[in-house]
Order: structure tokens, then sequence, then C-alpha cells
């Protein structure tokens, strides 16, 4: 259940330095030759050497586990969308770096809201072998009458049974209550990107959407979403990019939001499996077996 936690903050400091690179006059190969920080980034150098650094960043991340991937093709997208756009990069870079940031704060988010209910999932799955301890302390031998005789074959065979199926439905609960949408409100980001280079509204919207049809692999482009977004700039007579961005920050805060109301239902949906498998599987391979033995010894004694 558990994975390895992606490091996307550290993803947002390199995009950080590299906008500061930029900056300062560093030409784009060059500035990724001098960042030394992480393997994927010293690759992403060394693929970048002929100057095609969105396709270099995507050939060295392929395969990478998401969100990780996500991160890293959103920065080939909006560098792609900025070269497209004429916008310049360094600025590009440091909104972006800022949208991984906020990526970064949700996922820790995140992990502290599944902290208590994993924890939980974890402790009950180990009662029965609790049960087969507490029978040993006791003077019992519950693990031999379990393998050496019919009755504590069906035990094991129920239990273990029991056991698979809490096993497997804690998996899909905890899976249920992971974040869908690994980088909420990206395709805003993207858009403005694109608005800041000085291009048509429409234009910029075709950008992007070649762009993360190019990179962004599994991230699509929300039209409707951004249509209206545009709309309000037409009416209201104000700068796109702006509102943009605050959409693409709402979308962050909203899906935050989500996967915390979700970790807290979970902590109730998964005494489900406890109640329906675990205590019974706690009942049948640790109380059973311990009552079959004090019988046993009781009619030897007799």
């Amino acid at each position: 259940m558990r994975a390895r936690a992606p490091d996307v903050a550290a993803i947002a400091a390199v995009v950080q330095r590299l906008a500061v690179l930029l900056a300062a006059g560093v030409a784009p190969v060059a500035a990724w030759g001098y960042l030394r920080e992480g393997e994927v980034s010293a690759r992403i150098a060394a693929a970048a050497s002929d100057g095609r650094i969105p396709a270099a960043i995507i050939t060295v991340v392929d395969g990478l586990p998401p969100p990780e991937a996500l991160a890293w093709r959103g920065l080939a997208t909006a560098w792609a969308v900025a070269l497209d756009a004429g916008a310049p990069l360094a600025p590009t870079l440091r909104d972006f770096a800022s949208s991984l940031r906020d990526l970064a704060q949700a996922q820790r988010e995140i992990a502290v809201a599944l902290a208590a209910p994993v924890a939980t999932t974890r402790l009950v799955m180990a009662l029965p072998g609790i049960g087969l301890f507490f029978g040993f302390v006791l003077g019992f031998n519950p693990i031999g009458t379990l393998v050496t005789t019919p009755a504590g074959w069906v035990c094991v065979g129920v239990g273990g049974g029991l056991m698979f199926a809490a096993s497997r439905w804690n998996r899909r609960l905890v899976r249920s209550a992971q974040p869908q949408d690994l980088t909420p409100g990206l395709e805003y980001d993207l858009v403005a990107i694109a608005v800041g280079g000085g291009g048509a509204l429409d234009r910029a919207r075709h950008s992007v959407a070649l762009a993360m049809e190019q990179y962004s692999a599994g991230v699509r482009l929300d039209e409707a979403g951004i249509e209206s977004v545009l709309d309000l700039s037409r009416r209201a007579g104000v700068p796109a990019a702006e509102l943009l961005r605050s959409e693409a920050m709402e979308r962050r805060r909203s899906a935050r939001a989500d996967v915390q109301q979700r970790a807290e239902t979970l902590s109730v949906r998964l005494m489900l499996p406890l109640g329906i498998c675990v205590l019974p599987a706690f009942m049948v391979l640790g109380v059973v077996p311990m009552l079959l033995t004090v019988i046993g010894s009781t009619s030897v004694s007799w």
C-alpha cells in the first residue's frame, strides 16, 4: 500500500533555478548543464545538448511514477508553449515553479490526511496474528491445532479467505481516496503562459492543446472551463492571464479539499472490512484454534 513519495518540491526547486539562470542571461542548454541536483536533471542536461529541451525531458522522464512524471511533463509542455507563443522563458518558469509548489503542498496535505486511516488499516490487519500470539502466551499451541487437525485446516481456509478479502477491500478503499487529478489547474496555467506571449486567445488555447497532446500524456484540456474564463475576460475587459492563474489556484484548492474530505470518509468506510472480514478472521484464526486446543487438552487429561 505504500509507494515512494514523489519529490515534486525538488522539481519545483530545479525549475526555479532554471528561471534564475535564464533571467541572468544564461542560454537554455547551458542552464541545464549547470544543474547538478538529482539524476533526472543531469540526464535531461545530457539529452538536451541539441537544444530540443521539451523532447529531451519527455525522453528522460518516460517511465517515472506519477505525479513525478506528470510534473516533468508539465515542465516540457510549459517550455514548448512558451517557445511557441514567444513568451519569456524566465517568467514562465517562475510561474510554473509556483504551480509545482502548490502541487507539492497538496501532496503533503493529502499524505497527512490519509496517514491515520492507512495506519488503522495496517493495525487491524494484524489482529489475527495478535490472537495467535496471546494463545502462546497463555500456554497453548494454536498453530499446532491449525496445521495438524481437519478443524484447523478449515479455520485456515476460512480465515485466510477473509483476510485476503479484507486486504483487497482495504486497498481498494485507500486507492479510491487518492487524488484522481494529479496536476489540477495545469491547463489554466499553460494557457496563461501562452497568453503572456501576447498572442490571440484562440491561438493560445490551440497552442496549449497541441502541446498537451504531444507532451502531457493523460492530461486533457478543459475546453469548457477555459472558454468560460476567456469569455469573462472578454466581457469584463480584464487581462485573461490573471483570471486563468486565479482559476488554476482555485482548482488546486478544490482538489485538496476533495481529497481531504474523502480521507476523512475513509476512516469510517474502513470499518466495513473490519467488521465483515477482519474480526471474523480474528475469531477463526485466533480464538477458535485456542478453544480447540483447550478442548483437546481437556479430553486427553480425561
